[in-house]
């Protein structure tokens, strides 16, 4: 059966949150949850765009893009950070954050399973995570490029949006 990507609304957020707890366990997901609904009550974290695909109009995976900052002398881009679930989730999101002119895509996540969809490291291109992360987890602070033109432009820390802006997210 093929999942339905669509933009999530209000009424998702107990399936969102359950599926958070599902994918993540009993222990990381609650905080998983909390800072899921934490970034949709966060003003810093907007504009954002919030997926989730759906089987018989259930819920079975969800992503999340929110802005971020880049902290920088000189130049501009725009930038979002993401966590989901699924690579389609990705990929939809991708396509529609391109639409809307955004530059960088950021993630601090598993690079083998982000790499498969563009994600490459970010600190090579000089993009520094809000918070140190230590260096045997260096590989897992990616970037997606969506505009050629902008990457290598800058060396700068990422400023995140305020509900994720707590350095126990940044550490293992």
């Amino acid at each position: 059966m093929d999942a339905i990507i669509r933009e999530s609304c209000e009424s998702d957020g107990a399936a969102i949150s359950d599926l958070a707890i599902a994918a993540f366990g009993e222990s990381e997901g609650p905080v998983i949850s909390a800072l899921i609904e934490d970034l949709a009550a966060d003003s810093t974290a907007r504009p954002m765009l919030s997926l989730v695909a759906t089987i018989d109009n259930s819920v079975v995976g969800h992503i999340l893009f929110t802005n971020a900052v880049i902290r920088q002398s000189s130049g501009s881009v725009s930038a979002a950070q993401n966590q989901g679930i699924g690579g389609r989730l990705i990929l939809e999101g991708i396509v529609r954050l391109k639409a809307a002119v955004v530059d960088l895509v950021f993630v601090l996540g598993y690079p083998a399973f982000y790499t498969r969809y563009g994600f490459t490291p970010a600190g090579v291109l000089g993009y520094q995570a809000p918070y140190p992360i230590p260096k045997e987890h260096a590989d897992a602070w990616i970037v997606q490029v969506l505009r050629s033109e902008v990457a290598g432009t800058v060396e700068a820390r990422v400023q995140c949006a305020n509900a994720l802006d707590k350095q126990e997210y940044w550490q293992e």
